[in-house]
Parts: structure tokens; sequence; C-alpha cells
């Protein structure tokens, strides 16, 4: 753990490192001062996340975080997370697909849900081609809440999917610089902790569906 954390905290420090030092060039343009700028600024939010999502983790695995249950609109909730990624599906041209049934409340923590949606949106998003398709659903039976993210990307390779839950695991290395393999282990320790499941199912070249699923209360 501590040899993975080492090796994912010096990359985005390199970057910022070389392009400040480019940075301090006499007699750069003004456009190669904004992009060696964005590019400080982009590996410094990734860094800053990586650290925010080592904390959270080693919380959840040392039982720090206790979740609250209260009720509230999960409905609701998923609407506002996949909304919060219109911006980054615009960008792609995706096609976005959901089925949410209205007024599901449940007794559960909100924060961590929300933990849990925005990951799944978001690799959705990042695995998805340019005009792909992203799916969100909500459903109810007599005995489960069941939410879905599916999308239309790459596909999980079997070896892969048997790791896919383990920090820093990220089967698909061309994607790395947009993650730090640590969101799907998080996910997994917070919907533990909430007493549910996930699971998934994928094809490789044709996509991913990942379902999460509570007992009712």
């Amino acid at each position: 753990f501590i040899a993975n954390v080492s090796h994912e905290l010096k990359t985005p420090l390199a970057v910022m490192g070389n392009y400040a030092t480019m940075l301090q060039q006499p007699g750069i343009s003004e456009a190669d001062r904004m992009e060696y700028a964005k590019a400080i600024s982009h590996s410094s939010r990734r860094l800053a996340g990586l650290i925010t999502n080592i904390l959270k983790l080693n919380k959840l695995e040392n039982q720090q975080i206790f979740p609250k249950h209260e009720a509230f609109d999960l409905s609701g909730q998923l609407c506002e997370c996949l909304l919060q990624f219109e911006d980054a599906w615009d960008v792609k041209n995706l096609n976005i697909e959901t089925d949410i049934q209205d007024d599901v409340r449940i007794c559960s923590d909100a924060e961590l849900l929300r933990l849990v949606w925005n990951n799944l949106i978001s690799n959705a998003v990042k695995f998805t081609p340019e005009g792909g398709t992203i799916g969100v659903t909500l459903a109810t039976d007599q005995r489960n809440v069941i939410v879905s993210v599916s999308d239309t990307g790459c596909g999980i390779e079997p070896e892969t999917g048997k790791h896919i839950f383990e920090k820093f695991y990220q089967g698909d290395t061309s994607h790395a610089t947009q993650g730090n393999g640590l969101g799907l282990a998080l996910v997994k320790r917070v919907v533990d902790i909430l007493n549910g499941e996930i699971s998934v199912q994928s094809v490789v070249g044709e996509g991913s569906t990942f379902t999460v699923k509570f007992k009712r209360t």
C-alpha cells in the first residue's frame, strides 16, 4: 500500500515540478505560459483528490466513519449526481438514458451514498467513447432497492473484474491519468458499511454495468 501511494504521489508532483521549471524560462509565450499553468493546476487537483481519497478510505477501513441513518429521497439524489456531470457528457456527446423510479425514499447515509453514485457515474463518463451511452436506473422490489449505472465503453477483462474493487488497481492503464485507482475501493467499502451489495457485469468491447443493491427499510 505504501509503495502504491508513493508511486501515485510522485507522478503529479513530477509533472508539477517539470512545468514549474518550464514556467521560469525567459521569453516564453503567453500561450505556453497558460498551457503550463493549466497542467500544474490539473496535477494539483489530481494530487488533492488522491490525498482526500486516501484519508477517506483510511477512515472507512478503520471504522472511524459511522454511518448516519436518515430518511432521504434517493430518486432526487441520483438525478442531482447525474446532472453534476452534464458538462462532461456534453463534451463527449454522450447519450443519457435514465429509468429512475419516482419518490424512492430510503433510510441510510446520504453523504456516503453520494460518494458511491459520483464515482460510478464519473467512471461511466470516463470510459465511454464519444457518442456512446450511459444509463442510470433505480428500481425497487418487495425486498430491495436496486441502482444500476451502465456504459457502452471498453468493458472489463474477466481477470480485471476479479480485482476491480482493490486499492490502486487500474485495469485500463490508458485512462490511468484520469483517476487514482481508489474510487471503486471507496465505493466497495461504503457499500459494505451500509450493508449493501455491489456487482459488475461486463462484456469487453461492449460496456459495463455496476449494480448496487440495498435491503428496503
